[in-house]
């Protein structure tokens, strides 16, 4: 019953004149009581029995405003690093530092958005090891070291994704893109390499797996990850590209973003 009411017209309901009872909503056992919040308009008392079973709470989503808010310091970051960050410079703390706040910025945003809740704290633990991912990747020795730390971070997003709905059927599709481009890779790696690429490789298919499964934003975002991954990994081992510095980041911020901002949507299961 309280799915069946997400997303529908509740100005026909009975509001709350002040004495905190509400009334029934039509054609249900359930009763609202509406309170005004200086933030946004909750069900403080909604969804109760009449049989006085214990309330459960709905919340309506986060006003825009609010929204736009967490991220804006996402925002000023990111030019940031585009702007002051040189590759061709010797690696530095500050380079490392530029590099990272934009990832930094989207876990304190998400914490301001979603303070509690395994899916954020699981987002966010992935959004902390990326960061220390993209600190590492600044020195061309502690390549391997990142690589490890975003495996960690695709684990804890690869979790807060969950495993429902299940659809099998993305499996076939991404095993068969994901095999032949690590095929292709494998031969231009150095032997010791070889492994761990393959290990990291197997990860982000099925982070991109269970992204695409979740839907919402967790879809594009995680198909973004594996663009940027893709094109970093060619220009790494296999053929410098141009402009592949601006298409890796740009990708890899966007994907971030679409990832942290999954936190607001639930699994999509098809329609019985």
């Amino acid at each position: 019953m309280i799915s069946g009411l997400v997303g529908q017209d509740l100005s026909g309901f009975p509001r709350d004149n002040g004495g905190g009872q509400g009334g029934p909503i039509p054609g249900s056992k359930w009763q609202v009581q509406w309170v005004e919040t200086p933030g946004w308009l909750e069900w403080a008392g909604a969804c109760r029995w009449r049989s006085a079973v214990p309330c459960v709470g709905l919340t309506l989503p986060l006003k825009t405003a609010s929204l736009v808010k967490c991220l804006t310091p996402f925002f000023l970051t990111c030019p940031a690093y585009f702007l002051f960050w040189i590759p061709e410079d010797p690696p530095s703390l500050l380079g490392a530092v530029v590099k990272c706040l934009p990832v930094l910025s989207l876990a304190a945003g998400l914490q301001a958005l979603a303070p509690s809740g395994s899916t954020a704290t699981l987002l966010k633990w992935g959004l902390l090891c990326s960061a220390v991912g993209d600190a590492c990747l600044i020195w061309p020795d502690a390549f391997l070291h990142g690589m490890v730390a975003f495996a960690a971070a695709h684990l804890f997003y690869l979790v807060a994704f969950g495993f429902s709905p299940l659809r099998p059927t993305l499996l076939l599709p991404i095993a068969l893109v994901s095999g032949l481009y690590l095929c292709f890779l494998l031969l231009h790696l150095p032997p010791d390499m070889t492994f761990p690429v393959a290990a990291y490789s197997l990860m982000l298919a099925a982070v991109l797996w269970r992204g695409l499964a979740r839907g919402g934003s967790a879809g594009p975002g995680a198909l973004l990850f594996t663009f940027s991954d893709s094109v970093l990994a060619w220009g790494t081992f296999v053929w410098p590209l141009p402009h592949a510095r601006l298409v890796v980041m740009t990708t890899y911020y966007a994907a971030q973003i679409l990832i942290s901002l999954s936190v607001r949507d639930g699994p999509k299961h098809k329609a019985s």
